[in-house]
């Protein structure tokens, strides 16, 4: 069963970078989309980033331009930089994966980002 290992979250000032990553593994064909969801406190869990099996990707318009997801096929591994971080990205930042063979999906644990102004 595919599982997810994320890393990288931490507390950074406001303007800085954080770099996240979360690595799959258990998967027998390659995963079809990864991304980023993000959920403060009290909020609902939103999309931030995806990446598909071409290299296609979405952002959400509140980080499009300041964060960059990226996936290393050969490390069955994405990311998520996000620099000129502002307050409002504080929240947990949960890897998720979507396969078509098997058909299913699957969440990381979450890693705390905390940007402080």
């Amino acid at each position: 069963q595919v599982q997810l290992v994320e890393s990288g979250g931490g507390l950074v000032q406001a303007g800085g970078s954080l770099r996240l990553s979360c690595a799959a593994s258990g998967n027998r064909f390659p995963i079809h989309l990864m991304a980023w969801y993000r959920q403060a406190p009290e909020k609902q869990r939103t999309l931030v980033a995806s990446i598909i099996t071409d290299g296609t990707t979405t952002y959400s318009d509140s980080v499009k331009g300041r964060f960059n997801i990226s996936r290393n096929k050969a490390r069955n591994t994405v990311y998520l930089e996000m620099n000129s971080l502002k307050p409002e990205a504080t929240a947990v930042y949960f890897c998720f994966a979507r396969l078509l063979f098997p058909a299913k999906y699957t969440w990381g644990q979450g890693t705390q980002v905390t940007v402080s102004s």
